[in-house]
């Protein structure tokens, strides 16, 4: 199965070893991840669109088009890349005359051909539709026993359904859930599971106390109705906000204790036994304790 890996711009500037981690555990489950060479921003979801649309599904035509070249599907683990290419596809397949607009700019400003075969999904699922949990579970080294999660979905994977929901009820997500107990690991339900975490670049830039609070609002709810011993996401932003905010919420409140957080194939990749010090190494929160107790449960 050939993919072609779409990495957009936060996970190679400020997260490399998610990008490892993709990079690595993939293809132990029979993925080819293919690069997508030239590829540009996604570009930024709400901004750039808001600025100027017909350049915004150009610089998506451009990404496309090099995903044509190579007759793979992108792939993304970003949620606001997905959402974005994601819905972009949507308005050129849709709109005959946006479309014709972008493909003439793209031919003349770039020299590219936009056909309208490309395909975009989240690596999530992928995951779980094309590998499946009991490939997952049959890759790891090091399954998980005793150890409890909660999820964070992204919420641009969920929203609006009709474009870009791959779940079958994107009000009631499974798969993350699903592939995270293929590695052993129990994952507790708590209030506030559905709840944006507040990372959006908008939301904080525009207001960053409120993209704050959003933040502790759900960090608290896992904290005071579960007993995880760390959360699993599957967006960068996510992992990055959630990470940054509980180094915030402890300033603040000195009782909270907070937990590490992992992007779902940096967890992946440690349990098939590769080295932490490769996918897991960037973070706020310390991850060690966690680390230790999967590579202690070798079989």
């Amino acid at each position: 199965m050939k993919y072609g890996l779409f990495l957009g711009c936060n996970v190679p500037a400020v997260r490399p070893d998610v990008e490892r981690a993709i990079r690595l555990s993939m293809p132990r489950l029979g993925a080819e991840m293919l690069d997508l060479e030239g590829s540009a921003c996604c570009p930024a979801f709400g901004s750039f669109p808001s600025a100027d649309e017909i350049a915004s599904l150009a610089v998506s035509a451009w990404n496309f088009s090099i995903a044509e070249e190579l007759g793979v599907p992108m792939v993304t683990e970003c949620g606001s890349c997905y959402s974005s290419l994601r819905m972009a596809l949507e308005k050129l397949r849709e709109n005959g005359g946006l479309r014709e607009k972008v493909q003439g700019l793209l031919r003349e400003k770039a020299g590219r051909e936009f056909r309208g075969t490309a395909s975009v999904r989240h690596i999530i699922d992928v995951l779980h539709n094309d590998m499946g949990t009991d490939r997952i579970r049959a890759s790891i080294d090091r399954p998980v026993t005793g150890m409890s999660a909660v999820v964070q979905y992204p919420c641009h994977t969920l929203f609006p359904s009709e474009v870009v929901g791959f779940e079958e009820s994107s009000g009631r997500p499974r798969m993350l859930r699903g592939l995270v107990e293929a590695l052993g690991i129990e994952v507790r339900p708590y209030s506030r599971e559905l709840q944006c975490c507040g990372g959006a670049g908008g939301f904080v830039k525009g207001s960053f106390a409120g993209a704050s609070e959003f933040a502790f609002r759900k960090l608290r709810a896992i904290k005071a109705e579960t007993d995880a011993d760390l959360i699993v996401v599957s967006c960068i932003t996510c992992l990055e906000h959630l990470d940054r905010m509980q180094a915030e919420l402890a300033k603040k409140d000195p009782s909270f204790v907070p937990l590490p957080v992992f992007d779902y194939n940096q967890l992946l990749a440690v349990c098939m036994g590769f080295d932490p010090a490769e996918v897991a190494s960037i973070s706020t929160i310390p991850r060690e304790a966690v680390v230790e107790r999967i590579r202690g449960a070798g079989r």
